[in-house]
C-alpha cells in the first residue's frame, strides 16, 4: 500500500496527522482548552486524539516530518512509564 500524497511534493503523512502534531506544537493556557481545540479543529474525541498521537509516535514518517516535536513527545511518554 503506497502512502498518501500530501499534496504538497512530500509522500507521508496524512493531512490529519499534520494537523495532530501542529497542535501538539502549541502551548494551551489553562485547563480544557487543548480538549477544546481538539474537539472544535479536529472534530475528534480527546481519547480518540490521543491514540492516534501515541500511535503517530512511533511512525518513522512523523519523525521525518517534525523531529523536534516527536522527539519531545516521546521523552514525555517515556517519562510517564518510568514512573508506574
Amino acid at each position: 500500500m503506497r502512502d498518501m500524497d500530501t499534496g504538497d511534493g512530500e509522500q507521508g503523512l496524512a493531512r490529519r496527522e499534520r494537523d495532530i502534531l501542529a497542535l501538539e506544537r502549541r502551548g494551551f493556557a489553562g485547563p480544557g482548552v487543548k480538549e477544546r481545540a481538539i474537539r472544535e479543529e479536529l472534530g475528534l474525541a480527546p481519547v480518540r486524539y490521543y491514540q492516534l498521537l501515541n500511535a503517530l509516535l512511533d511512525d518513522p514518517r512523523a519523525l521525518a516530518h517534525d523531529p523536534v516535536t516527536v522527539n519531545r513527545l516521546r521523552r514525555v511518554r517515556e517519562s510517564r512509564r518510568s514512573e508506574r
